[in-house]
């Protein structure tokens, strides 16, 4: 098995209903019920962020205010490929409110 962590993004002007999210709630429960969770990750702060772009000159650094989308959460899965992490991802209900997963394979150091 690979772990693959799923990233939550969702608009900022998205509310998630009650509904949304018991619905959500119960989605990451049974993800959990089957093994799939290996880590719940952690529910980030739904206010705006702050990208910040530097190079080694410090005069060239930037802080910009993120785009309309921002990381909400995230949670590391396991299955077998790439392609069975985003079908597990894909039953998430957070399209439904125009939300968006990005899924990423977690690379295992060697000793």
């Amino acid at each position: 098995m690979k772990e693959f962590t799923l990233i939550f993004r969702l608009n900022s002007a998205a509310v998630p209903s009650p509904e949304q999210l018991a619905e959500r709630l119960a989605w990451l429960t049974a993800m959990m019920h089957s093994n799939t969770v290996i880590n719940r990750g952690n529910i980030l702060a739904p206010i705006p962020a702050k990208t910040i772009y530097s190079t080694t000159v410090v005069a060239d650094e930037r802080v910009e205010d993120t785009d309309s989308f921002f990381i909400s959460g995230y949670l590391v899965i396991q299955a077998q490929s790439m392609d069975e992490a985003v079908t597990i991802a894909k039953s998430n209900p957070i399209f439904k409110v125009g939300g968006k997963i990005e899924v990423r394979e977690v690379l295992q150091r060697t000793k």
